[in-house]
């Protein structure tokens, strides 16, 4: 990578890190949390944590849409602030729907895909994957770093003090915005922009909105009843960080060699399929371990393992995939339909466990795997779309950091 591209990616990274660790830390805690106030319950808690998810699911593709005609920086900017907004309402809220409508304000910032799709327009195609891989293993250390500080900084600031925290956060990455992030390249004159309705009717792209659609409803629903199949298995709450920074850790060394060594990671439909089935795996052992210390640590082990890989193969799919002039809107729908998954997860896992329990909770999640390995099966092996756009973005600057 060039000095640029490294710098941008690297950047970039941070944006997700600071603004995903917010999303991340209140996910091992806030059940916990909310269970001993007036007024809470588990849909409650499914609603509070998937809310954040609708408002992305609902703004991603005019936040890209926007990103495309008004530049990217200035969505960036606009959207981290909305993020900081929310966390403010979040802090100072002392009922549920105040929390609630905290998170969906929180989730009106929604820059997840104009991110991805600046990372596009800073990196040539032949580095791309490498950007990707950058950002989906700094998100990576962000869920780990903050599975492993949420029981600490419940104990020293409260929730309340945490979701504060996420605000500052966000506020620290419009700065990273402003004075980092190099400037995108200006689109090209004359350069036709692609109609919205194929990038909805591409079947790759949608093969991959499913994917990460059920990676996230997935992930969501989990973390409605694993803090608590956890305390009922013998761990007190104040322990669990050790046993997700052991199983977050774990899952992260064992991802890197599909993503970082190249004889792995060009075998990149294999390595997908894999990632799949090994996520349901995980989940299996999950509902097989009934509130046992070891099988849950195992099943968590293999969920990360394969939810990192996934992770970081996703947006580096959408990019190759995405056409060059619409890269704003492929990730818009991509991040949307990301969201989409975290609400549904939340709001349908707190939902199931309040009617039928934490084993129909893993149940569901299995299923939603199952049918995702169905979709993903026909895909074919991944290969760089519109790779002329290399010396349009990137390479008049590849020497210039």
């Amino acid at each position: 990578m060039s000095a640029r591209e490294l710098r941008a990616s690297l950047s970039l990274a941070s944006i997700f890190g600071l603004r995903l660790f917010g999303m991340f830390i209140i996910l091992p805690v806030f059940a916990l949390y909310a269970e001993r106030l007036p007024g809470w319950n588990l849909t409650l808690v499914g609603i509070a944590l998937g809310a954040y998810g609708l408002t992305q699911a609902i703004l991603q593709v005019p936040f890209g849409w926007a990103s495309d005609r008004l530049g990217r920086k200035p969505v960036l900017v606009a959207g981290l602030l909305v993020f900081a907004a929310g966390s403010a309402l979040c802090a100072l809220a002392q009922s549920p729907w105040a929390v609630i409508l905290g998170r969906t304000i929180q989730g009106a910032g929604a820059i997840s895909g104009v991110a991805i799709a600046m990372a596009g327009d800073l990196t040539r195609p032949s580095q791309r994957t490498k950007a990707m891989a950058i950002i989906g293993s700094t998100i990576g250390v962000a869920f780990a770093g903050s599975f492993v500080a949420a029981p600490f900084l419940k104990n020293a600031i409260g929730v309340p003090g945490i979701f504060a925290l996420t605000g500052v956060l966000a506020l620290a990455a419009v700065a990273i915005v402003a004075w980092v992030v190099p400037d995108p390249p200006p689109r090209r004159h004359g350069e036709a922009a692609v109609p919205f309705r194929e990038v909805l009717r591409d079947p790759e792209l949608a093969r991959l909105n499913v994917g990460i659609f059920a990676l996230h409803a997935v992930l969501m629903a989990l973390f409605v009843v694993v803090p608590l199949s956890l305390v009922r298995s013998g761990l007190p709450s104040a322990e669990h960080w050790g046993m997700y920074l052991g199983a977050v850790g774990t899952g992260f060394v064992l991802m890197l060699p599909f993503v970082a060594v190249r004889r792995i990671a060009r075998h990149e439909r294999a390595v997908f399929l894999g990632a799949v089935a090994v996520l349901a795996a995980g989940i299996a052992v999950l509902a097989a371990s009934a509130d046992r210390l070891p099988l849950l640590a195992a099943g968590l082990v293999i969920f990360f393992a394969a939810f990192n890989v996934l992770e970081a193969k996703l947006p580096a799919l959408v990019s190759k995939a995405a056409p060059p002039s619409a890269k704003g809107a492929a990730s818009g729908v991509y991040s949307s339909v990301q969201f989409l998954g975290t609400f549904v997860g939340g709001a349908a896992g707190g939902a199931i466990a309040q009617h039928l329990g934490p084993v129909a909770v893993l149940a569901a999640c299995l299923a939603v795997t199952a049918v995702w390995l169905a979709a993903a099966w026909p895909m074919r092996e991944p290969s760089e779309r519109g790779a002329a756009d290399a010396h349009n973005v990137n390479e008049p600057h590849a020497t210039n950091p």
